[in-house]
Parts: C-alpha cells; sequence; structure tokens
C-alpha cells in the first residue's frame, strides 16, 4: 500500500534525504545536478513510499515571479520524478494533488518549467502554458530566456495572468527556471 507524505525539509530525517535524492539522480541521470537538488530543498515535498520505499517525490519551494508589474508569492515546482517500475500508475498525479494543495493554501500563483515529456501531463491538470516572453532577473540586470518560451506552466491561485504578457523569475544558480 502506497502513502503520501508532506513535510518541510527541515522535518525530513537524513534517511528520507538521501531516498529522494537517490530516486531523483536514477529518474533523471546526469541531467539532475547540484543546482537541481539544491533548488528542491528549503520547502514542503510531497512523498510517495510504498512501505519503506520512496517510489515518488515532488517539492514546492518559495519563488518570486513579476507579472504585469507584481512580484507574486509563487509556489515553484521542482524535483517531481516516480520511479520508473510504478509509472503510468497515477502516482505522478497523486504526488501533484499533495502539491496543488500546497500551493492552494499559500500562494498566489503556482509555476514550474516542464520537460517535454511533461506537457500533456501539467495541461490535463489545469496548469496553464506561459505563451508570452521569459525573463530572470540575473546579478547584471533583466536577461531573456528564450531557451525556456513554451515550458514554463503557471497554476493560478489569486491572480488570473495575461498568459501571453512577459514573465520573470527571481535569480538562482544552475537553471534559473
Amino acid at each position: 500500500m502506497t502513502e503520501v507524505r508532506t513535510a518541510h525539509t527541515a522535518d525530513l530525517d537524513p534517511t528520507a534525504l538521501t531516498a529522494a535524492r537517490a530516486l531523483l539522480d536514477e529518474a533523471f541521470g546526469a541531467d539532475f545536478t547540484e543546482h537541481d537538488w539544491e533548488h528542491s530543498l528549503g520547502g514542503m515535498h510531497a512523498m510517495l513510499w510504498d512501505g519503506d520505499e520512496l517510489i515518488g517525490h515532488a517539492s514546492v519551494v518559495q519563488r518570486r515571479l513579476l507579472l504585469a508589474g507584481r512580484a507574486l508569492r509563487t509556489g515553484y515546482v521542482e524535483a517531481v520524478a516516480v520511479a520508473a517500475a510504478h509509472r503510468r500508475d497515477g502516482h505522478g498525479a497523486r504526488l501533484m494533488t499533495e502539491v496543488e494543495r500546497v500551493i492552494h493554501g499559500a500562494y498566489d500563483l503556482g509555476a514550474l518549467s516542464a520537460s517535454d515529456e511533461a506537457h500533456d501531463f501539467y495541461a490535463t491538470r489545469g496548469w496553464r502554458r506561459w505563451r508570452g516572453p521569459t525573463f530572470a532577473v540575473t546579478p547584471l540586470g533583466i536577461a531573456r530566456t528564450e531557451e525556456e518560451d513554451g515550458g514554463v506552466y503557471v497554476f493560478p491561485v489569486t491572480v488570473t495572468p495575461d498568459l501571453s504578457g512577459e514573465i520573470t523569475c527571481d535569480w538562482r544558480d544552475g537553471d534559473v527556471w
């Protein structure tokens, strides 16, 4: 029997954190970097357990996104993965249900950067593809992030954004989106 448990990074023991990192390394391979791991920490984790085995993970961390002149408190989704042997059984949806619950309760907006394979998954859950240009606040000023266009999704909570407008994320090392 599987169980989704949510906890803040500060409340996870080293065994759970090690299991999450191992799952993410297995799911994404060399594409999952130290920066990606760091991006998944400091917020809420939804962890799907099958007994003592971690078979799924997703986290939501706070970021600031700029839309139409407003800085919005955003629940940014990171590190969504299900172990290969457990995929296509609805586990990703269970994880996202928990992440979306956290976003609804604490943020103005949800956001994420989706892989090409996940676009349909997020769209069917009500996430909306950002159609406008993407930017990032960098140490040198605001920079265009053209390579991210079409891959950013938002989940409106207290705002209904113009999906064709500009969207700007705060700075972080590694992948900014």
